[in-house]
C-alpha cells in the first residue's frame, strides 16, 4: 500500500502521525511524508543578497525538511518504509500532483476543525482533497478541545 501523508507541523500532526502507523502496518507499505510551504510572496522582486528573503527561504525549507526527516525516521524505527519529502508550492495542487506522481492508494491528511466560515474563507485542505482527488482520503480530525 502506498501512503501519501501530508503535513503541516500544526498540532494536528500529532494526531495524524499516531493514525498512520496503524494504517501502514495493516500491509507491506510505502509511506511518504510530505509538507508543503507556500511560496513567501515578499520573495518576488527582491535582490540576492546576504540577510535578504532568499536566505529566509532557504532557513525555513532546511527546518521543514528537518522536521519532516523527524517524522519519517519515527516511522522507520517501526519498520515502515518512509520517505520524506519537501515542495514548495500551493498545497491542495502539489499534494494532489504528489499524489499521483507516487501512484497513492491514500492520501491521508489532518483536518485543523476550525468551522466551516473560516474554511471558507480560507480554504480548506482536506475538503479540495475529498472533492478533487482521485485517491482515497483520509482526514484525520483534531482531538477534541
Amino acid at each position: 500500500m502506498r501512503i501519501l501523508v501530508a503535513v503541516d507541523f500544526s498540532p494536528i500532526t500529532g494526531t495524524v502521525m499516531e493514525i498512520v502507523p496503524g494504517v501502514a502496518c495493516r500491509a507491506p507499505s510505502d509511506v511518504r511524508v510530505l509538507h508543503v510551504s507556500e511560496p513567501e510572496p515578499d520573495f518576488v522582486g527582491y535582490d540576492a543578497g546576504p540577510g535578504g528573503p532568499g536566505e529566509r527561504v532557504t532557513a525555513v525549507c532546511k527546518r521543514a525538511r528537518l522536521q519532516v526527516e523527524v517524522i519519517a525516521d519515527r516511522l522507520r524505527a517501526r519498520h515502515i518504509n518512509a520517505t520524506a519529502l519537501v515542495i514548495q508550492g500551493s498545497r491542495m495542487e502539489t499534494i494532489i500532483h504528489e499524489a499521483g506522481r507516487f501512484d497513492a492508494d491514500i492520501v491521508a491528511v489532518g483536518s485543523h476543525g476550525h468551522g466551516a466560515v473560516f474554511e471558507l474563507l480560507t480554504g480548506s485542505v482536506p475538503e479540495a482533497q475529498l472533492r478533487q482527488s482521485e485517491r482515497a482520503v483520509l482526514v484525520i480530525p483534531s482531538a477534541p478541545a
